[in-house]
This record gives C-alpha cells, structure tokens and sequence, in this order.
C-alpha cells in the first residue's frame, strides 16, 4: 500500500508521511473519521513506509524484501488486530487471519464493516475486542524483532474493544517496549474507552468530495461520470456506501421502473392499476420495500431540485435524468414536502409491520391528490 493510494485526505496523508520521515511517529497514533474514509489503508501505507528500506520520493519502493512481505501480508514486524467472534475462551485474532487477509485484499481502499461480518460468516453478529486477545498483543509486542524495524500494532476499530481488553493494554500503550508503534483505527473515536482516547495523538480524516468518489468508481468499474456522480453524491463522503450503491445497480433499475409507473398511473387517475401496482410492489420483502421507498422520496427531492437547472445540486442516472426532464414540473412548492413525507410515513408504517399492500394503495391514492397540486 502507498500513499498515492489513498482517496483524497491529503493533508492527514502528508501528516503521517512527515511524522516519519522526521523520526516523530507518535508510539500510539489514532486515525480517524466516519465510517468510509480509507483510514485502514493509510495505516497500512504508514507500516509498510516505516518499514520499507529504500523509500522514494515520499512513497514507499515496492520493491524491497520489507515491501513484498507487506504487499503479500508476511510482514514479521507488522501485526493486525480487530473485532472477532469469540469461539472459546482461548479465541484471538489470529483464529481469523485467513479471513482478515481476505478483508484487505477484498476492501483494499475503504473498509467495509458489512464485508467483514459477512466473510465471519454471521452478519448478526456483535464481534469485538476480547481480552484474550490483549494477552497475544502484548506476547507480539515484547518479541525482538525480526528484521530490526519497528514493530507496528494497527487495530481496527479499537471502540469495540471490551474495557477489561482496554484495561489491560493500557500499560504497553502509556509505557511502550522500544520500538512499538500502535496505530489505531476508528470510526466512531468518541466510543472510545476515555484511558485509551487520551493516551494516543490523533489525526482526524474528512469525508470525501463527490468529484473524488465519482473518479474512484468511474476508473475501477469502468462506468460513465454522470453514473458514477449519481452514485457518490447521496453517500455524503462515505466510499463505502457510493460502493453498495453500484452494487444495487440492478435493484434500483427495477425501482425506476416502478416509480416511473407510479407517477404515471397517479397522473392518470388509475386507481384500478395502482391496486395492482401496490399488490405487486408489496410482494417485495420488507426491507425491499423500504429501500424502494427511500428511492421514491430521494427522486422527488431530486426532480424539485432539477427545476432549480443547477447541475451541482442534482445526482441522477441518465435514466433518471430522462424522465425528470418531463416529469420535475410536476414536483413544486406546493406538493414536495407532502409528496417525501409520505413516501417516509410509508416506510415507518411497513417498518411497524403495517400491511404493505393497504399501505402502499393508500400512499399511491394520496400522490394521485397530489401530482396536481
């Protein structure tokens, strides 16, 4: 991993870079920031520059016996550790290391925690920290090292460490061996045990820009610009959510076509049809239909913005695009803030367990009142 790597966040990436290249590396650094900020990758840059014999312009070489073990996860003086499921008493990270190499070869520039619970194979689960674990850390971090660098502890996510975890490492985190290095991982800093929080120095990382995120995806999946700022947009910096939305790329295809429907038939009065398009959309499982939903109140706060002809306020497919070109007059003043509430209160009463078809039915008769206000 280098530096030219990680998306964006430019100042924390030279900020770390400096620390190092001046022999200022803090013994207990924090990365920071919301959940899909590439903060993992940049701790991961930080080891394998810290370690690499042969630095270059700022960037580790790639090329030195230091770089290939980091590039093939062999790396004798880097150690990981992260929220797992506890199997036994005697369980640690090193039960799941097989799956973590996977973690980081598969959510190599933003960490994607869904993805980890589903390689644990239990996405219901509430892994964390345990204290067995904080033993094994502190056996890794008192061995010599093997090439003569710095031994170096990322913990992702270190707010799910339990506190007698915490307790326990406190010590070698206030008082470290020579030469240890932890860098930890958060998403949520201020769920931090308050012993741990204030013993390390911290360096927070921004959400990314739109522009940012669009090229990512444009450039890994080969996809058009105006697709892939549709995408970024609504994730409000989180790489990791303009991801999933790619992934459900199919999904809201499917969802345009029954929204479009839907202001179609409600333009015409259709009530006979919209039974039918409810009977039909409720046959979708719940959290579908609430999906479904939240699409239909974001394009109508997308199509009352087109009516503004302000492109930077507007995140649409081209398919989208298309049909707001005829169907954004419809959406006004007057009906916007009814017509996204209720397409809410739809989604809040499925939630309830309400009944989905007389639910749906009953939004779709209240659009058919309001398409024309």
């Amino acid at each position: 991993m280098k530096f030219s790597d990680i998306l964006g966040n430019h100042q924390a990436v030279d900020q770390v870079r400096r620390l190092i290249d001046s022999g200022r590396l803090p013994h207990a650094l924090l990365l920071h920031g919301q959940p899909g900020v590439p903060k993992l990758a940049l701790a991961r840059a930080a080891a394998q520059y810290l370690h690499c014999s042969n630095r270059s312009c700022g960037e580790p070489c790639g090329s030195c016996p230091s770089c290939h073990q980091h590039q093939s996860h062999n790396s004798t003086d880097t150690f990981y550790s992260f929220p797992y499921l506890k199997r036994d008493d005697e369980s640690v990270c090193d039960d799941y290391i097989t799956q973590w190499n996977t973690f980081l070869d598969e959510c190599p520039l933003a960490e994607d925690y869904q993805h980890w619970l589903a390689l644990l194979n239990n996405e219901n689960s509430q892994p964390q920290i345990f204290v067995k674990e904080s033993s094994a850390i502190v056996r890794k971090m008192s061995l010599s090292s093997m090439s003569g660098n710095d031994k170096v502890l990322i913990m992702w996510l270190p707010e799910k460490m339990r506190e007698d975890t915490a307790n326990k490492l406190l010590k070698l985190i206030e008082e470290p061996y020579d030469h240890c290095r932890f860098i930890l991982v958060s998403d949520n800093a201020q769920a931090i045990l308050p012993t741990i929080y204030s013993r390390v120095q911290r360096i927070e990382l921004k959400p990314l820009s739109t522009d940012v995120i669009a090229s990512y995806l444009a450039q890994r999946h080969h996809i058009d610009m105006q697709d892939a700022i549709a995408a970024a947009g609504p994730a409000n910096g989180n790489v990791v959510e303009a991801e999933h939305a790619l992934d459900h790329g199919n999904e809201n295809r499917d969802f345009h076509t029954r929204f479009v429907e839907l202001m179609r038939l409600a333009y015409m009065r259709d009530l006979a049809k919209l039974k039918l398009w409810a009977e039909k959309v409720a046959e979708m499982k719940r959290e579908k239909t609430r999906r479904f939903l939240a699409y239909c109140a974001r394009q109508v706060r997308e199509n009352f913005f087109y009516n503004l002809h302000t492109p930077g306020l507007n995140y649409m497919t081209r398919d989208e695009e298309q049909f707001s070109t005829r169907f954004a007059p419809f959406i006004n003043e007057q009906n916007v803030e009814q017509m996204y509430g209720e397409f809410n209160r739809a989604s809040t009463d499925i939630q309830g367990n309400g009944n989905a078809k007389i639910v749906l039915f009953d939004m779709a008769v209240i659009i058919t009142i309001l398409i024309k206000v």
